[in-house]
């Protein structure tokens, strides 16, 4: 069954920390570049951090240097540690493929208060 499974969000005061996590079926973890997603309020779902499946790591420019993806591979889990949240980090945020992502979950809720 294809499954994805992410927690940890929640309301936090700008500045402060999160950190997420999203366990993933066999079919859909393994061997895959795995990243986070964001989609905030009337706004497209954008690709926010990623991780292949060897490590490797890449990020847009806006969360660069905040956040930090990671992946243990023997639970099927990707992670997502956010340091100096800001209010326009506020979004659900999803696990999921990096390539072609199918199926989506039901995404955890970051808000950031100013």
């Amino acid at each position: 069954q294809v499954q994805l499974v992410e927690s940890g969000g929640g309301l936090v005061q700008a500045g402060g920390s999160l950190r997420l996590s999203c366990t993933a079926s066999g079919s859909i973890f393994s061997g895959n570049a795995m990243g986070w997603y964001r989609q905030a309020p009337g706004k497209q779902r954008d690709l926010v951090a990623g991780i292949t499946s060897g490590g490797s790591t890449s990020y847009t420019n806006s969360v660069r240097g905040r956040f930090t993806i990671s992946r243990d591979n023997a639970k099927n889990t990707v992670y997502l540690q956010m340091n100096n949240l800001k209010p326009e980090d506020t979004a659900v945020y999803y696990c999921n493929k990096v390539l072609h992502p199918g199926h989506w979950g039901q995404g955890t809720q970051v808000t950031v208060s100013s």
